[in-house]
């Protein structure tokens, strides 16, 4: 998928993992104009943890780079299937101020740090955006396993390969990204806290993530537009 070029990034370690749960638990949920995607039957809520690198505006010299931690699910809507985001939480306060004001995107303020030790990585972060829930995410992560990419139709390639996201503010709004198929490893995880179920009015699943880290990746963005 290409896309006009009005961000450039790399996005690096990065986790991503996905809890099966009820489909019509996440439809009840969704906004007028989506509906839930499914895999074999099962909807999927996905935490996601990252390090957005050098974010900047095509042709520009400088860029921003901050964590970002997100609950999200997987939808069809009007302009195809795509990403439905929760919240998008970031350590970054013009960044927050900018996707909430002008984009409408469920962007907040939060305190985080990423720590990397060879290959394995301390990921935290404290919600500290006024007004709302709160939120804890404290998880350490390494790869276990070789390196592949997911095939096409599989449960992996459904979880990760989306590339097109919506959001609800005063309406519905659709932004699309490019990059290179993800390279994933099969991730052991020790998560030590995650309230984002809580905070977006989930209990919590009971069953064992599906657990991948990925290869660091760049990334190309376009602006957000209505639907």
């Amino acid at each position: 998928m290409t896309v006009p070029r009005w961000l450039e990034m790399t996005w690096q370690d990065g986790l991503f993992c996905h809890w099966t749960v009820d489909p019509a638990i996440v439809d009840e949920t969704l906004p007028s104009g989506l509906s839930v995607a499914t895999h074999d039957g099962d909807a999927y809520l996905g935490v996601v943890a990252f390090a957005m690198d050098d974010i900047r505006p095509r042709g520009s010299p400088f860029g921003l780079s901050f964590p970002e931690l997100n609950l999200r699910t997987y939808v069809e809507g009007p302009a195809g299937p795509g990403v439905y985001f929760y919240n998008l939480d970031a350590d970054d306060r013009i960044g927050v101020a900018v996707a909430r004001r002008l984009f409408s995107l469920p962007y907040y303020r939060a305190e985080m740090t990423v720590r990397r030790d060879g290959e394995t990585v301390r990921f935290t972060s404290r919600r500290t955006h006024r007004d709302a829930p709160h939120v804890r995410f404290d998880a350490t992560y390494e790869p276990v396993g070789d390196t592949y990419v997911p095939e096409p139709g599989s449960c992996d390639a459904f979880l990760v390969e989306n590339y097109r996201f919506y959001t609800s503010g005063k309406g519905l709004y659709v932004g699309a990204i490019a990059h290179e198929p993800w390279t994933l490893r099969e991730a052991r995880v020790d998560l030590r806290a995650n309230t984002l179920f809580e905070a977006n009015g989930f209990d919590r699943p009971d069953c064992e993530p599906i657990a991948h880290v990925a290869d660091p990746i760049d990334v190309t963005a376009d602006r957000i537009r209505r639907v």
